[in-house]
């Protein structure tokens, strides 16, 4: 007999990966990409939303069978692995988190005038309040909706405000005048890098939703999170193509903003307050929900308590930001680092398809095991060469 899975719970799992990976970092990297390609970035987005697709599938498959987190499966391809990823997995998580409050206060200057440490504040307590309540899970999952929808709808009208040449960008996006690999990576980092792939997918074995005869659900979930990711980044991307290509000039010091502003005068800034802070706090409740993830197998303890350890990661993320303010050197150094996640995790996922104890008698898609082995490639050469030549540079 058939299993049969909650939607809303699979759209849950779908949108927190989604919302996780639609961040501050998010929104820059999609405006200043755009400034630099123009209409030639509809490529990079299409490229990399095939390679997202092929990296999520795999890892989220894998999770799912053997209905075991990231860490178990690392640690079952070599003993000891799991610790190490867990630690790469929520040192970036911590150091993305303090980014992800910066946002939140941002957002709450930008929509009342209040100091970005009072905003950060206030929302560190909305972000704790949902993992106090019985069922923090469900909870989770209806905020991640809400704030994904939210995005996608005001970024809908920032976009057909700004009157974007969509018929240049639909010829550019399959041929294009460049292709620009760095930004192709960059984008796959940042949407199934790191902690974010294994989000959504934790979620779903914390709900139960694993073995085989669960693979349509998960696969169906993975590719919505992936395309719930792709579509508010061409709405970005043509709200920003927009602005430029009329020959406007975007601020340096906060790109994304001066978009919105462009775009649709003071409704639109106010609009970037809405959309900054609803991305960054869903940002918050991913990277703090994940980073614990991968810890709370490593004892009965930590997974009997899990809900608070994700409220102190929270609370600690935020008193970094409220005390130290951002360091930048920290969030540059780790976020590096944290580009080395993917092809480390992704190439431990290809390892367990095909280790009977991990997965069982389950055939595991060779056009998925070639999709993998790609981006494994692609992610950790760009990173790699990212540590040779920045690297001198930060301790020069």
């Amino acid at each position: 007999m058939k299993k049969k899975f909650d939607w809303s719970l699979l759209m849950g799992a779908a949108f927190l990966m989604a919302t996780s990976s639609i961040g501050p970092g998010f929104l820059t990297q999609t405006t200043v990409f755009t400034q630099q390609l123009m209409a030639s970035f509809g490529f990079v987005i299409l490229f990399s939303v095939i390679l997202d697709i092929g990296a999520q599938l795999n890892v989220w498959r894998i999770i799912g069978v053997s209905g075991k987190r990231g860490q178990d499966v690392a640690n079952l391809v070599l003993p000891g692995l799991g610790y190490f990823v867990a630690f790469l997995i929520v040192l970036g998580g911590l150091a993305f988190n303090i980014g992800n409050i910066a946002g939140c206060g941002l957002g709450f200057q930008v929509l009342f005038g209040v100091d970005p440490k009072v905003g950060a504040a206030i929302s560190a307590i909305i972000a704790v309040s949902i993992f106090v309540v019985k069922e923090a899970g469900r909870a989770m999952d209806k905020f991640t909706q809400i704030a994904g929808v939210a995005m996608i709808l005001l970024t809908l009208y920032v976009a057909v405000s700004s009157n974007p040449p969509v018929g240049e960008a639909i010829q550019k996006t399959f041929m294009p005048d460049t292709i620009d690999y760095v930004s192709i990576v960059t984008l796959i980092g940042g949407t199934v890098g790191g902690y974010i792939t294994f989000s959504g997918g934790h979620r779903l074995v914390d709900a139960g939703v694993t073995g085989v005869e669960a693979l349509p659900q998960i696969t169906r979930s993975s590719v919505t999170g992936v395309c719930v990711t792709g579509v508010m980044r061409v709405l970005l991307f043509l709200a920003t193509l927009g602005v430029v290509s009329s020959g406007l000039v975007l601020d340096k010091a906060n790109p994304p903003a001066s978009v919105f502003l462009l775009a649709a005068g003071n409704v639109g800034y106010k609009i970037f307050g809405i959309v900054m802070w609803a991305a960054a706090i869903s940002s918050v409740i991913g990277a703090a929900y994940t980073s614990v993830s991968f810890i709370r197998t490593f004892s009965k303890k930590l997974d009997m308590n899990y809900r608070w350890l994700v409220i102190a990661f929270i609370v600690f993320s935020t008193l970094v930001f409220v005390i130290v303010g951002r360091p930048v050197f920290i969030l540059v150094l780790v976020g590096t680092l944290n580009g080395l996640i993917l092809p480390i995790t992704l190439g431990v996922m290809l390892l367990a398809a095909y280790n009977k104890k991990i997965v069982g008698d389950y055939k595991h898609p060779k056009w998925m095991t070639v999709f993998g082995v790609i981006v494994v490639i692609m992610t950790a050469y760009m990173s790699v060469m990212t540590l040779i030549t920045q690297v001198p540079k930060w301790f020069s």
